[in-house]
């Protein structure tokens, strides 16, 4: 099987569990819960059909959907197929998005990423 023979199926998607848009935490650790529909989760460097893993993208814009997304402290790779994560956030307003990667950390050719939400960190506990 090539991986350009699987085309993501046209209803997938991924959302945060949580946390939800607007939250506001009163702790600089934040956990957050990776949701997807309509697509399987495997590990980096696993070939599969309507599969791939989470990229965590914190305060900034979507990378480049053709090539592979980086790997900064603002594009968090889960590459084990992680679906939850604790991340310290400093004090303030930031952004989350999640976007799904292949097995070599590229967006699909029909990419999945979800809505981008607004957390607020009030305090550095």
């Amino acid at each position: 099987m090539q991986a350009e023979e699987c085309v993501p199926e046209p209803n997938a998607s991924v959302y945060f569990i949580s946390p939800q848009d607007n939250y506001v935490s009163k702790s600089s650790e934040v956990k957050i819960v990776f949701g997807i529909k309509n697509f399987d989760i495997l590990p980096a460097g696993t070939i599969g059909c309507n599969s791939g893993h989470h990229h965590l993208v914190i305060n900034a814009e979507l990378p480049n959907l053709s090539r592979p997304i980086p790997s900064t402290e603002n594009y968090i790779h889960f590459g084990k197929g992680q679906t939850e994560t604790t991340i310290n956030l400093k004090p303030g307003k930031h952004t989350l998005q999640l976007l799904v990667g292949d097995y070599a950390h590229i967006p699909h050719k029909n990419p999945i990423f979800s809505e981008k939400i607004n957390i607020e960190v009030i305090s550095s506990e």
